[in-house]
């Protein structure tokens, strides 16, 4: 909610933000749509020279879908995180592209889906 600025302004918007490996939020889009947001963070990502995409995740304000799986393994970043449910289909095509998929990413807790190879143990033990 924080790096919501237009939600804050007028509320129901779904947001996809882009983080480093550590953590570190690079780059947030808004949308009305869940799928308009990630195209949108994803143009971002792919145009900036400075922003390594399999070197980060993402993080959607939504569901996940197995479209928006598939569109941030085209990405070629390895991992996507939603605050809500993913789609079965979502979980079956996150194993087949080896997409780490996490869902009901909350502070302090979240289920791993797909690719638990790329959470640290550190992390898993936490949630």
């Amino acid at each position: 909610p924080l790096l919501q600025a237009l939600n804050r302004e007028v509320g129901a918007l779904h947001a996809a933000a882009f983080a480093s490996g550590a953590g570190d939020i690079l780059a947030v889009r808004e949308d009305v749509g869940r799928h308009n947001a990630l195209d949108k963070l994803i143009g971002t990502i792919l145009a900036d020279d400075g922003i390594d995409p399999a070197g980060g995740f993402v993080l959607v304000t939504s569901r996940c879908s197995y479209e928006m799986v598939h569109k941030t393994a085209s990405a070629g970043i390895p991992l996507i995180a939603a605050v809500s449910a993913p789609t079965s289909m979502a979980v079956d095509l996150a194993a087949r592209l080896d997409v780490t998929l996490v869902a009901f990413a909350r502070e302090g807790r979240f289920t791993i889906y797909a690719g638990p190879e790329r959470i640290s143990e550190g992390a898993r033990t936490s949630t």
